[in-house]
């Protein structure tokens, strides 16, 4: 079954496209999809809706719509990371990747962490 990993950017570049730090405030949501092998399959770029009335809410759902398995993020919020946590999406930490295809290989190498409570932004 092939998985969709989700990166926040501000570009619409696909595997080059720079992520952004935090996940709700990104230009752009790119969705890469990888076969169970771990290989790129499909690569799709999405305009970020925004928090719109519903709040960090909203943007867990945006998240979710995309038929997520995990999320990549430099820093989230402490109640968006416990909304992902309740829908069983997996959220991990890279704050040193600057393109998506770097935090890619970063990920299929199991370098990055999840997320934890305690590594939430704290004025979410």
């Amino acid at each position: 079954m092939n998985r969709k990993i989700v990166f926040p950017t501000n570009e619409h570049q696909g595997l080059l496209s720079k992520r952004d730090a935090h996940f709700g405030r990104a230009n752009f949501y790119t969705v890469v999809e990888l076969s169970p092998e771990g290989k790129t399959v499909d690569v799709l770029v999405v305009k970020n809706e925004g928090h719109k009335s519903s709040g960090c809410g909203g943007a867990v759902e945006n998240i979710c719509i995309l038929g997520a398995d995990a999320l990549i993020v430099s820093g989230i919020g402490g109640s968006p990371l416990q909304g992902f946590a309740r829908k069983g999406l997996a959220v991990y930490h890279d704050n040193i990747s600057v393109s998506v295809e770097q935090s890619l290989n970063a990920f299929l190498a199991n370098q990055l962490t999840l997320m934890q409570p305690d590594m939430s932004c704290s004025h979410h």
